[in-house]
């Protein structure tokens, strides 16, 4: 059995970077950039003013000094008109500010009649104008290469006027559930057989990470269907296969696609649950065999399947993407393999997150997973623990915060 960090190094260091595409900004939201957003112009475009009020000569505001309208700036409409001493143009949020005016009188501190208007409260130069570029200037990378694209991004590139963008395609994921126990969800369950709900739950999670996951038939418990579904990927990026790969008689995929070009990376990781998983190449495909619990199916697919996605499609990351929380609870001493616990997140009036491990962790478990919010890592030997220690969790996201 090799490490857990071992294992996913060799993974991603194996992988190519998948091709690019050009999409639109409505396309573009959970895709990564390929290329780096450039602003194609500044941010905003001239000085402007922030407020409604007057364009002023910031000397000309003390308090009681009245002031002439010269004409009005709606936003949108720049004018050639420059503020003489005693004079004002008024101007409203988002408009250039004129030539001659070097601050803007907040209406509010104000009082009009007519053309004119008098000042309440004296405005310091510089006030309430909003310089050329201060968001951005022209030619500025408003976004990195390497960036999952949050909404915040559109629309920060739809701000620097580029409509079209760079990223990497979405990563085509076969999945080849195995085992002639599998039946699908609504189907007839005979004696014996099983719900496939791992291949469905995977392709959940694959397309929440931005993937196409492509569900291939149940292969059976024979060479020759192993094989005729191995013939299936070669439009694919990813080949994940789940169950098969463990030493039972009729666990096959390592003997089955072998047999077809599989070349071994590793088989079994000190790790629970999950130690029967395999990495290898099919030619240029990368593949993971997966354990057959749905549970080991999840918790391998997010220690090692999401950051293959990642490292496939250029992603940036920083850290591990774990976080430190309080023990709930005592834990015994761990032994030679990695554990991940799954474990609900509470917060209390202090605001430290508390994680409590479920009392039972078997990996066939499928409602303990759903109920749950992250898992709780356990190094390999690790000495016993007590209620209140820290530990490490990965969170899966919307839990309570």
């Amino acid at each position: 059995m090799i490490e857990v960090s071992e294992a996913l190094q060799r993974i991603v260091e194996s992988l190519s970077l998948i091709g690019t595409e050009t999409v639109s900004l409505t396309e573009a939201c959970g895709r990564v950039s390929a290329a780096p957003v450039t602003a194609r112009l500044s941010n905003p475009p001239a000085d402007v003013s922030s407020m409604d009020g007057y364009a002023v000569r910031a000397a000309d505001t003390h308090a009681g000094a009245t002031l002439r309208v010269r004409g009005d700036i709606p936003a949108g409409h720049p004018t050639d008109r420059t503020v003489e001493p005693g004079t004002c143009l008024r101007i409203f949020t988002g408009s250039f500010v004129p030539q001659g005016a070097d601050a803007i009188l907040i209406q509010e501190n104000t009082t009009r009649d007519g053309d004119l208007v008098t000042v309440t409260e004296p405005v310091a130069a510089g006030r309430f104008i909003r310089r050329k570029g201060l968001d951005f200037s022209e030619g500025q990378i408003v976004v990195p290469a390497g960036k999952r694209l949050s909404a915040r991004d559109i629309g920060v590139a739809a701000a620097a006027n580029c409509p079209w963008l760079t990223v990497r395609r979405r990563p085509r994921v076969a999945i080849l559930s195995t085992g002639d126990e599998i039946v699908m969800p609504g189907d007839t369950v005979p004696p014996g057989a099983i719900i496939g709900s791992a291949a469905f739950m995977l392709a959940a999670l694959l397309r929440k990470a931005g993937a196409e996951p492509v569900i291939l038939p149940v292969a059976k418990d024979t060479v020759a269907s192993l094989t005729e579904s191995a013939g299936k990927i070669d439009t694919v990026d990813l080949l994940l296969t789940i169950g098969g790969a463990s030493v039972g008689d009729y666990d096959l995929v390592k003997t089955a696609l072998g047999e077809t070009g599989l070349v071994t990376d590793f088989w079994k990781i000190a790790m629970r649950p999950g130690k029967p998983l395999m990495f290898g190449k099919m030619g240029k495909t990368p593949v993971i065999g997966l354990p057959g619990n749905p549970v080991a199916v999840f918790v391998c697919s997010t220690v090692f399947v999401l950051p293959a996605l990642r490292a496939m499609c250029g992603e940036v990351t920083q850290g591990d993407g774990t976080e430190p929380a309080r023990l709930a609870t005592d834990l015994a001493a761990n032994d030679q393999r990695f554990d991940y616990l799954r474990a609900t997140l509470e917060r209390d009036a202090d605001g430290t997150l508390w994680a409590t491990p479920f009392s039972r962790q078997d990996s066939s478990m499928m409602a303990p997973l759903s109920g749950c919010d992250a898992l709780l890592l356990r190094e390999r030997f690790a000495p016993e623990a007590k209620r209140g220690d820290v530990c490490r969790i990965l969170r899966f996201g919307g839990g309570v915060d």
